[in-house]
């Protein structure tokens, strides 16, 4: 009867243990690659390729278009449609007069002072909401239908309330983006997963400090994008509220200029403040939100720089 040996040979151990050593440093190699290229900044060149050249182009053609509409007569009216160097001259003109950044000033500092009164109040509401079933059930259902309210229809009401004043234009932001930026905290906390909340409860980190520690950090970016959605509504409501309340003592913002072109059948002025509040819009979201969102997603690792 024959028996089967087994035996080892240790050049061959050797070996094996060299090609799986080499393996596993070509693995690390090829994660450092990785990580080296997700964290580099990339090239000036294809910055500019892939995020300016991309809007410039698409405002030529815009431009194009626009300009087309008027130099081929399909529409000959420039009461109806005004051509990009009269709307141009006109945001000149304002410049030349010094109410240029005016219009500007006037409209953004009361929109950036009504978005942080909606941020002071609608955070802790959105906690509140989250985190108490009872207050859930009772004021849930009232945020939601309050953020689909069009904000154009508190302008009466406040107007009646408050007067023609800022105090009546901080009221018509603060209905307009506290529902929203709730909303967004709420649905923010809802996504937590539960074991970051029992985890932390076995840590100690209850109530506030559970909610600081835990909860709050867990949920942002739900509460970032409740923030941006909010913004916009502050935006849109501001414009609302100047178009429908205008007032000398106010002061003359974009809203209250696109009535004003309105009011004297200069297209070139309503295209001009239409463009403004297009452009401060964009401006407020580039500069503060959207680089707010990526470091959200980028700490959390749900965006790789390319």
């Amino acid at each position: 009867m024959a028996s089967t040996e087994t035996s080892t040979d240790p050049r061959g151990a050797k070996h094996e243990a060299a090609g799986g050593g080499d393996e596993l440093a070509g693995v690390e190699a090829g994660l450092d690659a990785l990580e080296s290229t997700a964290s580099g900044r990339p090239p000036l060149r294809r910055t500019l390729i892939d995020k300016i050249l991309p809007p410039v182009v698409a405002v030529a053609l815009i431009l194009v278009v626009w300009q087309a509409l008027i130099s081929f007569k399909v529409v000959d009216d420039p009461t109806k449609l005004p051509s990009p160097s009269a709307v141009w001259g006109e945001v000149h003109e304002a410049w030349l007069r010094g109410d240029l950044l005016g219009y500007i000033w006037t409209s953004v500092s009361r929109g950036l002072l009504g978005f942080l009164f909606a941020l002071v109040i609608g955070t802790p509401l959105g906690l509140l909401v989250a985190r108490v079933k009872f207050v859930r059930a009772a004021i849930g259902p009232i945020l939601s239908g309050l953020q689909s309210l069009p904000s154009v229809a508190w302008v009466p009401p406040a107007v009646i309330w408050l007067g023609l004043d800022n105090s009546m234009m901080y009221a018509v932001i603060l209905l307009g983006a506290v529902p929203s930026i709730a909303n967004g905290l709420v649905s923010g906390v809802d996504q937590v997963p539960p074991l970051f909340l029992r985890a932390g409860r076995t840590l100690g980190a209850t109530g506030l400090k559970g909610t600081w520690h835990i909860v709050l950090p867990a949920a942002l970016p739900g509460y970032v994008a409740g923030l941006k959605q909010g913004w916009a509504f502050s935006w849109r409501s501001l414009m609302a509220a100047e178009i429908i309340a205008s007032f000398p003592d106010l002061g003359v913002g974009l809203g209250q200029l696109l009535e004003n072109g309105r009011n004297a059948s200069d297209m070139s002025m309503v295209f001009e403040a239409i463009l403004l509040i297009l452009i401060v819009g964009i401006a407020i979201d580039l500069l503060i939100f959207s680089p707010l969102e990526r470091w959200v997603l980028r700490s959390r690792g749900l965006l790789v720089r390319n």
